[in-house]
C-alpha cells in the first residue's frame, strides 16, 4: 500500500532528525538515557493543547517541539506550533518556559522560530539544529539576535569615513535581524579591512561562535589571511590572530578552535559533499569560472553532520557578485547564518539574492572625491591592423609565411601562392601580427609614457591584459625587445606561470596513437611570488596577465592598465579597471618607482576600443572555461547530458568552425554522419532550450495545450540523446582533438602596421565610467525585476519551481517597462530568463517538480 503524504512527511522528518543527531522514539518507548537529544513522537500535552507531533528533549529536559505537516505550504502553521510552547505539562522538566524552540516541517521544508529572540521570527532551515546546539543556545544569557542589538559604539580611529559608515549601516541591519546584507564599496576603498573590523566586532561584542570568510580564488584567501594577521584592534594592543584563531583552509578539515575560517567557496562545497580531500589547484581560478568538470548534473548539497547548518553564525562573502550563482548558491543557502556580501560591482542577480538590502553604496566618483580612489584618464591607441586587419600579398611569384603550432609554438615555413586576407577579429587567434603588437608597444614607449608621465626615469608599474596564454607570451617577448630590457622587466602572471606545455605521444588501447598535453613545472617562482615582486619590488615593471590579476588582487603601485583584449561584461571591465584605482602614499610608491612623485591618477591604455563599446553582464556559452574540450567529449561519450556540459560543448564546437579548414570540416562532417559542426552545435543548444523541449513534448504526445512536466522531461532526454549521438563515435572525437592540436597560427612578419591615432580621449573616459552611479535608485526603478530574482533565493535551498511556473515568471518579467527602456536588459544586468544561460536552472526546477509528483 502506497504511503500517504503524511506518512512520507513523517518518514522524511525522522530521517532529518536522525541525521542531525537526534534519537527518534515513540512515546511508549521513551528512554532519555539513549542519547543527548531525544525526539518523542505524538506526545500528549496539557488538556486542550492536543499532541505535539515531536517533543524535543535535550539533556533530559524539554527544549522544543515540532509541528509536522504533509508536504505543502507551511505558512500560517506557526500559530499551531506556538500552542505547544505553552502546552507542556507542568510536571515535566524544561529548559525554559514557554518552550523556546519551535519548528514546523513537512519533510521537504523546515521552519524555525526561536522564542528567545527579541522579535521571534520564523526562518527556513536546511535541517534541524543538533541537540548540542540547542543546549548551547539555552545556556546563553542572551541569544545572538539580542546581542546584535547591544554592540559597543564604534571607535572610528583607524577607519576611513566610508568604512565606518559601512560598519554602522551593517550593524543596524544585523540589529533588525536582516538575514542578508549587501555592502557595495568601490575597488580600493578597503572592503577587506572593513570586513576584518566587522569580524572582530562580531566576535568580541556579539560573542559570535564562528565567522566564515568566503573567497572565490586561492590567492585572495592568502591576501585575506594576511589582512587578518596584520590587523591591530583599536581597543587592544594584540593582533587579531593572538586574540582569535584564524584558519585558512588548506585541507578539508576545520580546526574546532578557529573563530575565523577563510576558504574558497569551491573547497567548502567539496567539504559539504563529504569529500576527504580537495586539490588546491582547483582554487587557483575563480569559483565562478572554474567549477569542476561534470560527472553528470552537479549533486545537491546534502546535510553534513561535521559541518551542520548552524556551524557558522556569520558568512562574509568577498566578491559576492561571482559567488551566488548556480551550484555555489547551495553553499550559502545551506547555512543558518547571517550572510554579508562585499562587492564593488553588484549585478541585478546579486541585489536580488541579498533581498535588495543594500546597506552601503559607495561608488568610484565618491571614492575619488574622498581621496580613497584615484581617477583615470584614457589614452587611446588605434592602428590600421588592429581596426582593419591586413592582407599578406602573394604577388606573382608567391611568398613564404611562418606557421606556428598553437601548443608547442614550433614554427615552420609555408608557401602561399595567393593573397591571405585577415580581419581584426582573427588577430592573435588565427593570425599573429608582430608588427601590430610592436607598433602598439612602441607607441606606449614613445607617446604614452612621455605624455602621461613626463620626467619619469622608469616605466610605471603597468598591467597588460592579454587574450590568452599564447598572446601573453607574444606580448612579453616583444615588450622586452621594444624596451631593450631583460627577462625581469616584463613577466607573465597567469595560473600557468612557472609551467610549460609538454606534448607527449601515447598509445591507445586500440593501438592508435594520440597526443596528450601535460603541464610541467619549469620555474621555482610561483604566480603568487611573481605577483608579490610586482607589488613590492622594482622588477617587474610590466606584468602581463589573462585574468589572474583581473579581480580582487591588490597591487597599489599600478599606474597603467593596458588593454590588449576586449571585454564585453560591464562587471568584469569594472573589476579589471579597478586594478589601477588604489591609492598609495608617495613614500611607498617611490620604493618601487623611485622617480615617481605622487599617484594622483592612473592611465587606461586602450589599444582595442574596450572603453568605446557598450557593455552587458551577459554570460557566454562557455559556462565552464576550466573544462577542456577533451573532458567535454569524454563526458558525453560516457552518456552525460548535463545542460551546462552540452551548452559549453556547443560553444566550443562553434569556435572550431572558425579554426578548421574547409577540408577538415568536410572530413568531420563525413565522420558525423553528414552533420556539420554548425548542425551539431545547433542540436546541442536545442536540447537545452526549454521552449524547444516543450514543442518536442507536444509533437511526441500529439497534444495542443501545455505539456506536463513529465512529458517535457522525456522530450528533453530525447533531444539530448539525439544531440550527443555523433559524439559517441570514438573516431569522430579523436579526429576533432587531432585536428585541433594540429592547427596553427600564421605569423604575419610581412605587413608593417601604421598608427591611426594616439592620444588622450576624453569621450572614452566618460564611456568607461561606471554606468550606474546610484544603485539604490536603480533598485527602486527595477523593483519588480529584482523581486523575481529574489524569489529564487528565499529560504535554505534554491526555490524549486515547475517549468510552467518559471515560464510564467519569465513572461511577467519580460513585460516590465524596464525591459524595453534600459532596465535589466539595458546593459547593467544579464536578463534572468534567457534560454541558454538559464537552461541549467530550468532543468533543476523541472527535475525537482518531477520528484515532487512521484
Amino acid at each position: 500500500m502506497a504511503e500517504t503524504p503524511e506518512q512520507k512527511a513523517r518518514r522524511e522528518i525522522d530521517a532529518d532528525l536522525a541525521a542531525a543527531g537526534w534519537i527518534v522514539q515513540d512515546k511508549d518507548d521513551i528512554d532519555l538515557t539513549a542519547g543527548r537529544g531525544i525526539a518523542v513522537r505524538e506526545f500528549s500535552l496539557k488538556s486542550g493543547y492536543g499532541f505535539a507531533d515531536y517533543l524535543l528533549y535535550v539533556d533530559r529536559k524539554v527544549a522544543g517541539a515540532i509541528e509536522a505537516k504533509a508536504q505543502g505550504t507551511l505558512t500560517g502553521v506557526e500559530a499551531q506550533s506556538a500552542k505547544y510552547a505553552a502546552g507542556l505539562p507542568n510536571n515535566l522538566p524544561a529548559h525554559r518556559r514557554p518552550l523556546p524552540f519551535l519548528f514546523e516541517s513537512n519533510g521537504a521544508l523546515t521552519f524555525f522560530t526561536n522564542g528567545l529572540d527579541p522579535v521571534p521570527r520564523s526562518r527556513q532551515l536546511f535541517n534541524f539544529p543538533r541537540p548540542e546546539t540547542l543546549a548551547d543556545w539555552t545556556a546563553q544569557p542572551a541569544p545572538l539576535r539580542a546581542r546584535l542589538n547591544n554592540m559597543s559604539p564604534l571607535d572610528e580611529a583607524q577607519l576611513w569615513g566610508v568604512q565606518a559608515r559601512a560598519i554602522r549601516n551593517l550593524e543596524k541591519s544585523l540589529g533588525r535581524a536582516d538575514p542578508r546584507a549587501l555592502v557595495q564599496m568601490a575597488t580600493g576603498s578597503g572592503k577587506t579591512f572593513t570586513a576584518v573590523n566587522i569580524a572582530y566586532r562580531l566576535l568580541k561584542f556579539a560573542n559570535a561562535k564562528r565567522v566564515l570568510f568566503l573567497v572565490d580564488r586561492g590567492n585572495l584567501g592568502k591576501q585575506t589571511e594576511d589582512e587578518f594577521a596584520n590587523f591591530e584592534p583599536v581597543d587592544d594592543p594584540r593582533k587579531f590572530p593572538t586574540l582569535y584563531t584564524v584558519q585558512r583552509l588548506k585541507t578539508n578539515s576545520i580546526n574546532p578552535a578557529a573563530k575565523v575560517v577563510i576558504t574558497t567557496i569551491q573547497r567548502l562545497y567539496s567539504m559539504l559533499k563529504g569529500e576527504a580531500e580537495f586539490d588546491a589547484g582547483n582554487e587557483d581560478g575563480s569559483a565562478f569560472d572554474t567549477a569542476k568538470p561534470w560527472q553528470g548534473a552537479p549533486p545537491d548539497v546534502v546535510y553534513n553532520a561535521g559541518i551542520p547548518p548552524e556551524f557558522f553564525d556569520f558568512i562574509i562573502v568577498d566578491e559576492c557578485h561571482r559567488s551566488i550563482y548556480e551550484l555555489w548558491s547551495q553553499v550559502l543557502l545551506y547555512f543558518d547564518a547571517f550572510t554579508i556580501g562585499l562587492t564593488a560591482t553588484p549585478a541585478g542577480k546579486t541585489i536580488g539574492f541579498f533581498n535588495q538590502n543594500l546597506v552601503m553604496q559607495y561608488g568610484h566618483d565618491e571614492a575619488v572625491t574622498d581621496g580613497v580612489n584615484v581617477d583615470f584618464d584614457v589614452y587611446r591607441i588605434r592602428t590600421r591592423i588592429t581596426e582593419q586587419g591586413a592582407t599578406i600579398a602573394a604577388g606573382d611569384t608567391g611568398v613564404y609565411v611562418d606557421k606556428r603550432h598553437k601548443l608547442t609554438r614550433r614554427e615552420r615555413l609555408e608557401f602561399l601562392n595567393q593573397d591571405l586576407t585577415y580581419t581584426s577579429n582573427q588577430l592573435d587567434r588565427d593570425i599573429v601580427s608582430e608588427s601590430q603588437l610592436r607598433t602598439v608597444l612602441q607607441q606606449f614607449r614613445d607617446k604614452v609614457l612621455p605624455e602621461a608621465f613626463p620626467g619619469r626615469r622608469e616605466v610605471p608599474k603597468t598591467l597588460i591584459f592579454a587574450k590568452d596564454d599564447s598572446h601573453a607570451d607574444d606580448i612579453v617577448r616583444i615588450a622586452r625587445e621594444v624596451f631593450a630590457e631583460g627577462n625581469e622587466f616584463c613577466q607573465k602572471i597567469t595560473y600557468r606561470t612557472g609551467f610549460t606545455k609538454v606534448v607527449k605521444i601515447v598509445k591507445n588501447e586500440d593501438g592508435t596513437e594520440s597526443e596528450v598535453t601535460e603541464w610541467v613545472k619549469t620555474s621555482s617562482l610561483s604566480p603568487d611570488e611573481i605577483l608579490a615582486n610586482f607589488r613590492n619590488s622594482f622588477f617587474p615593471r610590466i606584468a602581463v596577465t589573462v585574468d589572474m590579476i583581473s579581480t580582487g588582487t591588490d597591487v597599489k603601485p599600478i599606474e597603467c592598465v593596458f588593454f590588449l583584449r576586449n571585454v564585453k561584461s560591464a562587471g568584469f571591465f569594472e573589476q579589471m579597471k579597478g586594478r589601477g584605482v588604489r591609492v598609495i602614499s608617495p613614500d611607498k610608491l617611490r620604493t618601487v618607482t623611485p622617480s615617481a612623485r605622487i599617484k594622483d591618477r592612473f592611465i587606461i591604455v586602450d589599444a582595442v576600443g574596450v572603453c568605446e563599446e557598450d557593455k552587458t553582464d551577459s554570460r557566454t556559452l562557455n559556462r565552464q572555461p576550466s573544462a577542456t574540450l577533451e573532458q567535454l567529449l569524454n563526458y558525453v561519450a560516457q552518456g552525460g547530458t548535463d545542460v551546462d556540459a552540452l551548452t559549453t560543448l556547443a560553444g566550443r564546437i562553434s569556435r572550431l568552425q572558425r579554426d578548421f579548414s574547409a577540408d577538415q570540416l568536410g572530413e568531420l562532417k563525413e565522420l558525423a554522419g553528414g552533420k556539420s559542426l554548425a548542425d551539431l552545435a545547433h542540436s546541442l543548444l536545442l536540447a537545452c532550450d526549454p521552449d524547444a523541449q516543450a514543442e518536442k513534448a507536444k509533437t511526441l504526445h500529439g497534444i495542443v495545450g501545455a505539456p506536463t512536466d513529465e512529458q517535457i522531461k522525456a522530450a528533453a532526454e530525447q533531444l539530448a540523446h539525439a544531440a550527443v549521438t555523433p559524439f559517441l563515435k570514438a573516431q569522430f572525437r579523436r579526429r576533432i582533438l587531432e585536428i585541433r592540436t594540429q592547427n596553427e597560427q600564421t605569423i604575419d612578419r610581412h605587413t608593417i602596421d601604421d598608427v591611426l591615432y594616439a592620444g588622450f580621449d576624453a569621450a572614452a573616459v566618460e564611456k568607461a565610467a561606471s554606468k550606474v552611479k546610484d544603485f539604490r535608485a536603480w533598485i527602486a526603478d527595477h523593483k519588480d525585476e529584482l523581486t523575481a530574482l529574489q524569489v529564487l533565493y528565499a529560504g535554505a535551498r534554491p526555490l524549486k519551481l515547475s517549468l510552467r511556473e518559471l515560464r510564467q515568471l519569465r513572461d511577467a518579467y519580460s513585460d516590465q517597462p524596464g525591459d524595453r527602456a534600459g532596465g535589466l536588459r539595458g546593459g547593467l544586468v544579464r536578463p534572468a530568463w534567457q534560454p541558454w544561460p538559464r537552461a541549467r536552472a530550468v532543468r533543476r526546477q523541472t527535475q525537482a517538480a518531477n520528484d515532487r509528483t512521484k
